[in-house]
């Protein structure tokens, strides 16, 4: 997400897929001129390599510790509660029913309306 809590970059996994394995992906596919301050995730994208990564782009990770790891890292919780902006993107581009019930039989065709939805959302 941007700054305004519109996406930068939109990829789609599998429902049963864990989070953090698209996290390199995710990193990967921002612009290297981009600059980033901070990637702010929550605790489903938690890992050591997801941490190193978002540091070796110069930023600050804001992603609290699962609660089972013996080290909790600290973190900004103020710039934390900026994560809302993500939960408030989605939830707009949920009320197109084609993104929110998944009508789509093919992956490909259900990214291009994501992409649609996320279009219109900036628009408004």
């Amino acid at each position: 997400m941007t700054g305004l809590g519109l996406p930068a970059v939109l990829l789609l996994s599998a429902g049963q897929e864990a989070d953090v394995t698209y996290a390199p992906a995710l990193l990967g596919a921002v612009p290297a001129e981009a600059e980033v301050e901070a990637v702010i995730a929550d605790k489903g994208y938690d890992s050591k390599a997801v941490v190193a990564q978002v540091e070796a782009k110069g930023a600050e990770a804001v992603i609290p510790t699962l609660k089972t790891r013996a080290v909790q890292r600290a973190i900004d919780r103020e710039r934390y509660k900026d994560r809302n902006l993500a939960e408030r993107f989605w939830r707009r581009a949920k009320e197109f029913r084609r993104v929110a019930t998944r009508y789509e039989k093919t992956a490909r065709n259900f990214l291009a309306f994501v992409h649609l939805a996320a279009i219109m959302v900036l628009l408004r």
